[in-house]
């Protein structure tokens, strides 16, 4: 899948973030992403998507824009992922619209960006530093298409398009692969649910007790959705649990040929 890995900053009077919805734009309308909307009229500049999935058949409909208060000194990313494009309506008000907010900065921001024909996922190193990260797109159904034809999933690190900076550090910013709060919503046949995810909730493998490494290997664990009750949804596409013990943000490992970053 392709990968990108750089910095953007605010050289040249460009806010960073403006400067991190137009490297996004560039990777995807570069490798098979058709923009359907790029406006950088207004202070909230708007970025619409469509995938066509591992079949180049589909529609995948996802989308960034940002959103800033220089007063309160955030300057962010707001995720969405959407059921559909209607070229007159609002950002926000697409049709099945999902957003969640992902903070950024007004000064350099280092990130790594993936994606394939059927999800985006980015991570950002942002000020101080904090860590980032945002997943559009669809996930990897445990179900037939005829079945389950829209599994998207829309993380981001704040409910919505949230007033708070990077540096806020209150159970309201918090990385939304961990689950079972607004920040991750899974689309469902019908309406968008707030999936818990594996292995957070395990306190032996994801708690207190945390899983160690095995000889200094440490082994990634899919992250997957469910209910906490009787249905298991499916799996994360590219992203993966791995153990915090001796193991620190930024560290790399090779997995089946593709590269990882922790």
């Amino acid at each position: 899948m392709p990968h990108q890995i750089g910095f953007v900053d605010n050289s040249g009077g460009v806010l960073a973030h403006y400067k991190m919805l137009e490297t996004i734009r560039d990777f995807a309308s570069a490798n098979g992403w058709t923009v359907l909307r790029y406006d950088t009229v207004p202070a909230n500049r708007e970025l619409i998507l469509k995938g066509v999935g591992y079949t180049g058949e589909e529609e995948i409909f996802v989308g960034f824009r940002t959103y800033q208060d220089a007063g309160a000194d955030y300057y962010n990313l707001l995720a969405a992922v959407f059921t559909g494009y209607v070229p007159g309506n609002t950002f926000d008000s697409q049709p099945g619209a999902r957003l969640s907010g992902v903070p950024a900065h007004n000064n350099r921001i280092d990130y790594w960006l993936t994606l394939n024909p059927q999800r985006i996922a980015l991570a950002m190193k942002v000020g101080t530093p904090v860590y980032e990260s945002a997943y559009v797109g669809k996930c990897l159904p445990y179900g037939r298409p005829s079945q389950y034809p829209y599994p998207v999933v829309c993380s981001g690190m704040l409910n919505g398009a949230a007033t708070l900076r990077f540096s806020d550090t209150t159970a309201n910013h918090s990385i939304g692969y961990k689950g079972n709060s607004a920040r991750l919503g899974l689309r469902s046949n019908d309406n968008w649910l707030n999936a818990y995810c594996y292995p957070w909730g395990n306190a032996q493998i994801a708690g207190t007790n945390q899983i160690r490494d095995t000889g200094d290997v440490y082994h990634p664990l899919p992250i997957e959705l469910h209910d906490n009750v009787n249905n298991l949804w499916g799996a994360l596409d590219g992203i993966f649990y791995i153990s915090g013990f001796n193991n620190a943000v930024e560290n790399t490992f090779t997995l089946d040929s593709h590269d990882y970053v922790v």
